[in-house]
């Protein structure tokens, strides 16, 4: 999942707090810089900006109630199952080599948490954001979970109300802010509809009310984004006069 696993950590964690205690928290801004930018906590003095940047992201899995760290792992996996639809697991592989690699981001929760916008144990955030962005899932299960956004947060698979739905144009605001990270201003412009992507190549877009799509597609732009699952999505969107800036 990579990246694409951030929106619905966001979403438990706002059923979890609500949309206001997310915003204080967790920021509704864009950074204006790549996803992984030490600088952008910098530059603010660890203000939160949002959670679907890296720092952001691991701030917000501190944020999720939890026991303690296996609850909150369980937890976690459980949200993203039942969104899914699915049982998912973790590529474990990709768990141990990101582990490996992964002190930037280890060096972010400690800048993050020096400026007090982190609620938890720093390792423990890092491992379980880790954890999450390996697992594993199919085009078809990350269409489903969009389309519980879609549905305004009730599955249509398993009739599970998943996310209080006066709380989805909070999560689908964010994805428009942030979810193709300094590429995201020119998607809202040209294509108008919320998305995520991830570094793995997937991506998943948003029209409240009417669907949601998936894509698969390895090489990236400079930004960090799938090239072809852009160019799919817009076509789609712009086939089905799909932007939410258009009149209706």
């Amino acid at each position: 999942m990579e990246s694409l696993s951030k929106v619905f950590t966001l979403a438990l964690a706002m059923e979890q707090h609500g949309p206001q205690k997310v915003l204080d928290k967790l920021g509704a801004n864009a950074t204006g810089q790549p996803f992984n930018s030490g600088l952008a906590v910098e530059l603010t003095k660890g203000a939160p900006e949002n959670p679907l940047v890296n720092a952001g992201a691991m701030s917000a899995v501190s944020l999720i109630d939890a026991k303690d760290k296996t609850d909150r792992w369980n937890k976690i996996l459980n949200n993203l199952n039942v969104w899914a639809d699915a049982t998912l697991t973790v590529n474990e592989p990709v768990f141990k080599s990101e582990m490996e690699t992964n002190q930037h981001n280890q060096a972010l929760a400690m800048l993050m948490n020096s400026y007090n916008s982190f609620y938890g144990d720093t390792q423990e955030a890092v491992e379980i954001y880790t954890r999450q962005c390996s697992v594993d899932i199919t085009v078809e299960q990350l269409a489903k979970m969009g389309a519980v956004l879609a549905n305004g947060g009730k599955s249509p698979f398993n009739g599970r109300q998943l996310l209080n739905a006066s709380y989805v144009p909070q999560v689908l605001a964010e994805m428009a802010i942030a979810g193709l990270y300094d590429g995201s201003g020119k998607w809202l412009y040209t294509v108008g509809v919320p998305a995520k992507s991830g570094v793995s190549g997937g991506m998943v877009a948003v029209v409240p009310g009417r669907y949601a799509i998936a894509v698969y597609s390895p090489p990236l732009d400079e930004a960090g984004n799938s090239v072809r699952a852009q160019q799919t999505i817009e076509y789609v969107a712009n086939a089905t006069q799909a932007n939410l800036f258009l009149a209706k």
